[in-house]
């Protein structure tokens, strides 16, 4: 997907759309197969997304967006999750996380073009924040920003950037990186930086993934590629988090989406397959796997409508997001898990419709943030404080330091006991 055909999509001002019943965009849901098969979104699905109003719906009116409320905005985002979890993901780092770090962190007087162009659909972004040798540590990250010498003037912006979601086709990228500062320069060390991914100095590359393979997944290689000053915003890295508290609930909706179609699979297979002479549905142990999955799914979709709604209404409510996060993704594999089960072998044949979404459930876990690490930040904000590593003996007074040679004569030291 290229800019000029995101630009044959642009489709005017419209009424925020209703969901009121699932599955919702149907033409999406269609296809959801053969994306997940080809690797690729169609291009159908970005212009029904445009035509829907959907990646509006997280913004307010004055930048392009509709101000939609926090229920409409959840009913949205589980309606596309489930039709196709790998067009939701596309969308939703564009248009939600994208556009909120921009709106959030940048300047309207300089960003509101590419505010409006991203929920148009004219343009896709990418959130650059994991490096090929490094996950959920930021400190390990290498990509820098530093001045450009004159006379371009701005930035330039060097490193890489690996298993970043819309990385191969993203017309723009949210980049985090360090900032080299100049003498007298007493800012934040870390910066976002709105990179234009069209321009020399950037190459990108696709990965394959197990899951979610319609997304566009891949890395991003910058060398001296050139930002504007105004592209480059320093950010406190403690702040951060705030910005992509937003991918948190995105990965969240995500999985109870896909929770809730791997459940409608297994209650329609279990009515249809009749084995030992009844339907699957009718025997007990099936039907106690059914409960718990309707009951998993139903908690994690009031957290999370709680978490969309207090967000909205421009409360924080990390710490809530962050125990959705990690209750919902790993409630969905769960689920899917359940789901492979009922259908026995069919459940792990290729091209099923519940074998892709136990691939697709187990994406969810990893992006975004990792759950050991969400907790952790859970445990700190419970009183534990941070998860911090100091040396310390455990050796001695486990009674392990012995000498293995057999100087202190025993039993095992002599060999008498094995």
């Amino acid at each position: 997907m290229t800019s000029t055909t995101h630009a044959d999509y642009v489709s005017g001002n419209r009424a925020v759309p209703d969901f009121p019943d699932f599955p919702a965009f149907p033409g999406i849901a269609a296809r959801a197969a053969e994306t997940d098969a080809t690797g690729r979104i169609p291009a159908q699905n970005w212009k029904e997304l445009a035509d829907s109003g959907y990646l509006r719906l997280f913004h307010p009116p004055e930048i392009g967006g509709t101000g939609a409320d926090g229920l409409t905005q959840a009913d949205a985002m589980e309606a596309l999750a489930r039709a196709c979890p790998g067009t939701y993901w596309a969308a939703t780092v564009s248009t939600l996380l994208c556009g909120k770090l921009i709106s959030t962190y940048g300047d309207l007087r300089h960003h509101e073009p590419l505010l409006r162009a991203l929920l148009s659909g004219e343009r896709l972004a990418a959130f650059a924040v994991v490096e090929r040798t490094a996950g959920s540590d930021a400190g390990t990250y290498r990509t820098t920003v530093r001045p450009a010498r004159e006379p371009e003037g701005g930035f330039v912006i060097n490193g890489e950037k690996s298993r970043i979601t819309n990385a191969p086709v993203a017309d723009v990228a949210v980049v985090l990186a360090r900032r080299e500062r100049l003498p007298g320069d007493d800012g934040p060390d870390w910066c976002l930086a709105f990179v234009d991914l069209n321009q020399p100095g950037v190459e990108r590359y696709e990965i394959a993934h197990m899951g979610l393979r319609g997304m566009p997944w891949g890395g991003i290689v910058f060398t001296d590629a050139h930002i504007a000053a105004s592209d480059v915003v320093p950010v406190p890295f403690g702040e951060l988090a705030e910005g992509m508290a937003w991918g948190w609930l995105k990965n969240s909706f995500a999985a109870i989406a896909v929770a809730e179609s791997a459940l409608a699979a297994s209650v329609r297979h279990a009515r249809e397959r009749v084995s030992f002479g009844r339907p699957l549905a009718h025997m007990e142990g099936v039907q106690a796997q059914l409960a718990e999955s309707r009951a998993q799914i139903d908690a994690a979709r009031l957290l999370a409508r709680r978490a969309m709604c207090a967000r909205v209404e421009g409360r924080s409510v990390r710490d809530l997001i962050a125990m959705l996060k990690i209750y919902a993704t790993e409630m969905g594999v769960e689920v899917a898990a359940r789901a492979v089960q009922i259908h026995g072998a069919t459940g792990v044949t290729q091209g099923h419709e519940v074998e892709r979404l136990y691939r697709d459930a187990q994406m969810n876990v990893i992006g975004g943030f990792t759950s050991n690490r969400l907790r952790e930040q859970v445990a700190e904000n419970i009183g534990l404080g941070p998860a911090v590593y100091s040396a310390f003996d455990w050796v001695t007074p486990a009674g392990l330091g012995q000498d293995p040679a057999g100087l202190d004569g025993s039993p095992y030291a002599q060999g008498a006991v094995t």
